[in-house]
């Protein structure tokens, strides 16, 4: 059982605070939690004078919640994942200022979220049913007629159901169902150009419009690579015990089927080969970029961005493909699309040290994005989607693509 949740910027402010029973948390934990930040940053679960407490960060906020009971920390953790998931759907993504100015709705969501300190309803699509996303023409009722709620005054339809992600009985003129793989490749290349680590996590992706209680069965045509899954709560598990099928009723519009990790990749797309010398105060940079397998399709929005020491006083770098952006924290970025055939992309130049430097103590780490459209580079594939009920004038589609992650090669 949950007591408190706090949401804290990355200063250390608390933006939100919400109180879950009737004990109350003082907020005096949020200053002990951050004068021991620096101790507890990778950990999720951390054990307090007075209290537990278990963390989640997104995009610069700190999810903090606190309990003094035994509880099972996977459920806490997984509910804080959902509570930055529904503000992220609900305010176009996930910063300080959106949550101040939205704080009323961020305090409905905990309401229908969490009762009394344990989850209650966490699907978005019901969740849209009961509580209405902000837009322009809502703020400018609430000014107008004082009334700032956005909580319907009904019930959604599948509140009552056995299936409460679900609506009564939608219906379509015409039925679609889209499938998507989505993947993120992670990986580290050491500085003798050997692959230290590569792996992918991975998540279906599905839009659904389909009329009436559907059944679905989705399977993979080679479900073995598959590790560390987590299910969306629609999914039977005894199917996938037994025969790794997906058998399920869809929630009504888009969600998260499933995540997974495919571990042990020999290979990557993209190699990196960076090169720094320095010598009488002055360091030479080259940084060549090429495609190491071909995937089979184009690999796109290949970029390479990495810290300039702050030792260096000025840099001049330049490539003979794409541009090269230098900002004002010293952070270099260079755009390089597509790999054209006639030529290996190559960044090059010198950075200028400091006065009384005359070599390089600290290299930086190269972080590597790209996208590729059209494929799975875990290998996973999707055999078919079956429907017990096939409905009139059904649509399915299939589609996938792999994007990196956090893929760093370090000197």
């Amino acid at each position: 059982m949950l007591q408190c949740i706090f949401l804290l910027s990355d200063s250390g402010e608390v933006m939100l605070e919400k109180q879950l029973t009737g004990h109350r948390v003082d907020r005096s934990i949020c200053d002990w939690f951050w004068d021991q930040a620096d101790s507890f940053k990778s950990l999720p679960v951390i054990a307090s004078p007075t209290h537990y407490l278990f963390q989640m960060v997104r995009d610069g906020i700190t999810f903090l919640a606190c309990t003094q009971v035994e509880m099972p920390p996977l459920m806490a953790i997984e509910f804080l994942c959902r509570v930055a998931d529904v503000l992220s759907d609900y305010l176009g993504g996930l910063n300080e200022d959106l949550i101040k100015d939205n704080f009323i709705i961020v305090y409905e969501l905990l309401d229908e979220m969490i009762d009394n300190g344990f989850p209650l309803t966490t699907e978005p699509n019901i969740l849209r049913e009961m509580i209405a996303p902000p837009n322009l023409v809502s703020k400018m009722l609430s000014v107008v007629t004082g009334n700032a709620s956005n909580v319907s005054d009904t019930l959604p339809s599948g509140a009552g159901s056995c299936v409460p992600w679900r609506p009564t009985d939608p219906k379509y003129s015409s039925n679609e169902v889209y499938v998507d793989l989505v993947e993120e490749m992670d990986a580290i290349v050491n500085r003798d150009g050997e692959l230290v680590k590569c792996e992918i996590y991975g998540q279906v992706q599905m839009s659904s419009q389909l009329t009436g209680f559907p059944d679905l069965t989705l399977s993979f045509a080679n479900p073995s690579v598959l590790e560390d899954m987590r299910f969306h709560p629609c999914v039977r598990f005894r199917p996938w015990e037994s025969h790794q099928v997906l058998s399920f009723v869809p929630p009504d519009g888009q969600f998260k089927l499933m995540s997974y990790r495919v571990k042990k990749l020999k290979n990557t797309p993209l190699y990196v080969k960076p090169q720094i010398t320095s010598d009488s105060g002055t360091c030479r940079v080259s940084v060549l970029v090429g495609i190491r397998s071909d995937p089979g399709k184009t690999i796109e929005s290949i970029t390479l961005s990495f810290q300039i020491p702050h030792c260096v006083s000025s840099a001049d770098l330049s490539s003979n493909h794409g541009t090269v952006t230098i900002l004002s924290n010293k952070t270099c970025t260079w755009t390089i699309g597509r790999i054209p055939s006639d030529k290996t992309p190559c960044l090059s130049g010198t950075l200028a040290l400091e006065t009384g430097l005359e070599r390089l103590h600290v290299n930086p780490t190269f972080k590597v994005g790209f996208k590729i459209m059209g494929i799975a580079l875990s290998g996973l594939r999707i055999e078919k989607l079956d429907l017990k009920t096939i409905p009139p004038r059904l649509y399915k589609g299939f589609r996938a693509q792999t994007r990196a992650g956090e893929f760093d090669v370090r000197l």
